[in-house]
């Protein structure tokens, strides 16, 4: 874990952008397409915590993007290359463009300031869609990154985000992911060894500072 001042230099009042992953109603809201994962976004308190980021954010005047994933009713554009994408094809929800499931679940609340960037294709938040170009214009330098899932869109996120010369800050505990036990084997294992690791509450600490 990095100390207070550490983080507060990563966390620039200039460069930083928080990025919500899949915060979405199919996914982690109560009629959701995947109910174990929306479970433990909620049960272990991640989309909480998530909710208080960005009110923070929002509050200090940290750019926040939303990434969500959706597809077309007819499906033209998406993957099909992998069992992931097959499979959800067959759920019962399906984050179809323009309904319900792909918008932003509460407690996150969006602000006119916001981005939502979707994605039509793919596993990554970030590769192929508008996130990256948006983070340069920004001027981001640190990406702050939580949601779902720590299984697959998360680690794509923070791969991808470091890939493209970001320094990249990860609450470990605004993540979640299936089983339980993964999430933080994952980030212990996975992600800290390309991204910085701290907690909510030191993230909100260094936004309250520079709200200040």
């Amino acid at each position: 874990m990095p100390s207070f001042e550490q983080l507060g230099e990563l966390l620039d009042p200039v460069g930083t952008v928080l990025l919500t992953v899949e915060c979405q109603q199919g996914v982690v809201g109560p009629d959701s397409a995947l109910p174990e994962l929306a479970r433990e976004a909620r049960s272990s308190g991640a989309l909480t915590r998530i909710a208080r980021l960005v009110d923070a954010a929002h509050e200090s005047g940290t750019q926040v993007i939303h990434a969500v994933a959706e597809r077309r009713p007819d499906g033209r554009g998406a993957n099909r290359n992998a069992r992931l994408f097959r499979a959800a094809e067959r759920l019962p929800v399906r984050q179809l463009t323009g309904t319900a499931a792909v918008r932003i679940a509460p407690p996150v609340e969006v602000a006119e300031e916001d981005f939502v960037v979707r994605r039509l294709h793919g596993l990554s938040p970030i590769s192929g869609t508008d996130v990256d170009p948006l983070l340069r214009n920004l001027g981001c330098r640190t990406l702050v990154v939580t949601g779902v899932s720590a299984n697959i869109a998360v680690p794509n996120a923070v791969f991808d985000a470091v890939n493209r010369g970001y320094t990249v800050v990860v609450p470990a505990d605004a993540v979640a992911g299936v089983p339980s036990e993964y999430t933080p084997a994952m980030i212990r294992n996975t992600l800290a060894l390309v991204a910085t690791i701290t907690t909510t509450d030191d993230v909100l600490a260094c936004l309250e500072r520079r709200r200040r």
